[in-house]
């Protein structure tokens, strides 16, 4: 069921086949429950969720375990060895890389950011996009000389307003694996003239063995509920691969699905996760786990039956970040507390590459 699709069109692709879908899905689905418009677009606010519980597994009477940004190890800037001719006014619209830059040690040169680039020490900068779609007027006023994108920042006219206006516009490589962490951290550093090497030597380990037997079953579901948009993460996702590097299976990309595809009572029922992990956002935007489990299928799960739905904050589950690693650590931990019988993991560790 895989696709050839470019991995910038992955979600768009999913959510054409969801508008077309849409009167479906909202007759079928309960009230209430971006996208990467895409993953990690932390744009829907209007609805929200039980107070977390956050002491445990997902039990039916504990709920979800949260993991949040907050509870992750801050990042923790480096001192930068920056070059006489270095920008000096950075404004970042690669999802998520403004980790990254604090981490680098150039926060004090970001003038402007996008939302999914959600870290304290730039989290009064100012935001200028929406779902990925930046205001060029809003950067140009920042006067940056160095504005970075990805394949995901659109639209391309503001870019072209942005270069006419004089500033650098460097493209930088998307993460969705692991693998793919090291040749964006390299290409951000080189455009901000910042040395990499600290942070390349705590990029968690790429792993290289397979699930143990019995491992932990995860679906991932990218939710927003107030826009009708519910997908079911496969192969290339990205949350496949912190999946795989926590330990567990991903039970969309077993499957041979493409990234994203529209989430059908069918599909996840067949699937039978043992675990479903969602979005902070998300899971808010279907009104918490009884939305959750009220969705086609869901409730027919084992995750659904369980109530076993691991929460994760926007800006950190598909950043690929400098607190990636941390995460994958929490995740093996929280999968191995949720299924028991199932846990171990990989016979190897995803701490820190050498």
């Amino acid at each position: 069921m895989r696709g050839t699709r470019d991995r910038p069109e992955r979600l768009g692709y999913a959510v054409v086949a969801l508008v077309v879908l849409s009167a479906w899905t909202l007759a079928a689905c309960a009230p209430g429950g971006d996208s990467k418009s895409a993953p990690n677009a932390s744009t829907d606010t209007s609805a929200s969720a039980a107070s977390p519980d956050t002491s445990g597994a997902g039990s039916e009477e504990s709920g979800p375990v949260w993991i949040r940004a907050a509870d992750l190890p801050p990042v923790e800037p480096m001192t930068p060895s920056v070059s006489a001719d270095a920008p000096q006014r950075i404004v970042s619209l690669a999802t998520g890389v403004g980790e990254t830059l604090v981490a680098l040690g150039v926060a004090d040169r970001v003038v402007g950011r996008d939302e999914t680039s959600d870290v304290p020490a730039i989290a009064s900068v100012p935001v200028v996009t929406r779902a990925h779609n930046v205001s060029a007027e809003k950067v140009i006023s920042l006067d940056p000389d160095l504005v970075i994108v990805d394949a995901r920042t659109t639209p391309p006219e503001a870019l072209d307003q942005i270069a006419a206006s004089g500033a650098t516009i460097v493209t930088i490589p998307e993460a969705w694996t692991l693998a793919d962490m090291a040749p964006r951290t390299r290409a951000v550093a080189e455009a901000v003239g910042a040395d990499p090497a600290g942070l390349l030597n705590a990029l968690p380990t790429v792993p290289t063995a397979s699930p143990a037997a019995g491992a932990p079953r995860v679906a991932f579901l990218y939710l927003r509920g107030t826009s009708a948009i519910y997908l079911l993460g496969g192969s290339g996702s990205g949350a496949d691969a912190l999946i795989a590097a926590a330990g567990g299976i991903d039970v969309g990309a077993e499957a041979d699905y493409d990234p994203f595809v529209p989430l059908t009572a069918e599909a996840v029922a067949a699937l039978d996760p043992d675990v479903l992990l969602v979005m902070t956002k998300g899971l808010e935007s279907v009104n918490g786990v009884d939305g959750l489990v009220a969705l086609p299928g869901v409730a027919q799960t084992t995750a659904g039956q369980q109530r076993r739905v691991i929460a994760v904050d926007d800006e950190v589950l598909l950043s690929f970040g400098p607190r990636t690693g941390a995460l994958v650590d929490r995740l093996r931990q929280v999968l191995a507390e949720m299924v028991p019988t199932r846990g171990g993991g990989m016979a190897m560790s995803s701490s820190t590459a050498p």
